[in-house]
């Protein structure tokens, strides 16, 4: 017999299953909405497998803010903590980005790595993983946002 988390896993694997087709090739993408349904492509972070998850995200600028409701038990969000680079499909164009994580159980990042575009919002997002959701901040690569190329080139050394 199935716990209730083997439940839930079992249930968004299904869903995930079912959408994640759509959603990759634009269905439900950010558009005439600021917020709509992107795929990431994620790095098991013990498997090294890799992991396609559609998920809601929301167009910040040149940025995308990703979340969940499911902030601990999101091993999206888990996998990005561990390997922050990714691919995403939004439109049904495939991108490259790299992640900020913001949610339970991650250090709160500082300013200084943080997109200027983002700075402002990091109060209340870090309030809201205090309360079980997550959040990662997706920047595309080639993005003019000079903080996170630094970041990325600090992280190469």
């Amino acid at each position: 017999m199935k716990t209730s988390s083997g439940l839930e896993v079992q249930f968004f694997r299904t869903l995930n299953g079912l959408i994640e087709p759509a959603v990759r090739v634009g269905f439900g993408s950010p558009g005439l909405w600021p917020t709509g349904l992107i795929v990431l492509e994620t790095t098991g972070r013990r498997t090294g497998r890799t992991y396609r998850v559609p998920v809601a995200a929301t167009l910040w600028g040149h940025l995308i803010l990703a979340s969940t409701v499911r902030g601990e038990r999101s091993q999206w969000l888990k996998n990005l903590s561990v390997t922050p680079a990714l691919r995403y499909w939004l439109a049904g164009h495939e991108h490259e980005a790299d992640a900020i994580v913001i949610g339970p159980g991650t250090p709160i990042p500082d300013n200084i790595s943080m997109p200027a575009l983002v700075r402002p919002l990091v109060p209340g997002l870090s309030f809201l993983s205090g309360l079980g959701m997550g959040f990662a901040v997706l920047t595309p690569r080639g993005s003019s946002d000079t903080a996170i190329s630094g970041q990325r080139a600090r992280n190469e050394d």
